[in-house]
């Protein structure tokens, strides 16, 4: 599972909230997934997200312009299929 944080160089605080808050998700769920963190606008622009920051899961954009709370992020990882399909073969 690929997670990217894209955000402005000048709003770093509300990236890192949006990072604390994933990292925080994860290690509920016990997950493992590649993290990244951009302050970069041109990569905002090719992902069409104009407000930041924005919060997206292999590379579909699911939050933008607010920081999502943890049970927000959480329930985004479980609807993914990948994940769901791996723990129904432990039930």
């Amino acid at each position: 599972m690929r997670i990217d944080i894209l955000c402005k160089p000048e709003s770093e605080s509300r990236g890192e909230r949006v990072l604390d808050n994933v990292r925080e998700a994860l290690a509920q769920l016990g997950v493992e997934a590649e993290v990244h963190l951009y302050r970069d606008r041109r990569k905002m622009i090719d992902h069409r997200v104009y407000v930041a920051p924005a919060l997206m899961l292999d590379d579909v954009v699911r939050v933008a312009g607010r920081v999502p709370a943890v049970d927000e992020i959480k329930g985004f990882i479980v609807e993914r299929p990948r994940y769901v399909h791996r723990f129904s073969k432990v039930a």
